[in-house]
């Protein structure tokens, strides 16, 4: 199976990520962490993105905040899909990173998730794996199933407060 790299602009960006990586273990999908950044390390990111397919990786996620050029510069040197996370940070809120993240020029494509939305990065990852992966794909439909009912449950309960 291939790997998912996760690259976050900053240490700080960890914790915003936790919910990508517990994502990613659910579904037994190998990933590795790094920190690189698009202004202060450009040539390890650079390199990093362009030796990503021989290194194993199926995608890239893409975590940062404010300027949030990570995600492009990644994207820019590498034919697998990236995925960027904004992160909610500075005076902004992190709207300064999502619209970074996903304005785009044509031709490098960034797929882009709601602001720290690194669950749903994973899931995305996930299912671009499972378009060859049969057993990751039964996997992602059992989780679909499994939330069906979730909130199936929850609304019963809903409906038997109404009959009170």
């Amino acid at each position: 199976m291939k790997k998912i790299a996760i690259i976050m602009g900053s240490d700080s960006d960890a914790p915003k990520l936790e919910k990508a990586v517990a994502t990613l273990e659910q579904f037994g999908v190998p990933y590795e962490l790094h920190v690189y950044s698009a202004h202060r390390t450009p040539e390890e990111a650079a390199a990093f993105a362009a030796s990503a397919r021989e290194n194993g990786f199926g995608a890239i996620l893409a975590a940062a905040g404010m300027a949030a050029h990570l995600a492009g510069a990644l994207a820019a040197r590498t034919t697998l899909p990236v995925v960027g996370i904004p992160i909610q940070s500075g005076p902004l809120n992190g709207v300064d990173a999502l619209y970074s993240t996903v304005m785009m020029p044509s031709g490098i494509p960034v797929a882009t998730v709601g602001i720290d939305g690194a669950v749903n990065a994973a899931l995305l990852c996930i299912e671009m794996l499972a378009i060859s992966d049969e057993t990751l794909a039964a996997k992602l439909e059992a989780a679909r199933s499994a939330g069906r009912e979730r909130v199936l449950e929850k609304n019963s309960a809903i409906e038997q407060r109404n009959r009170l």
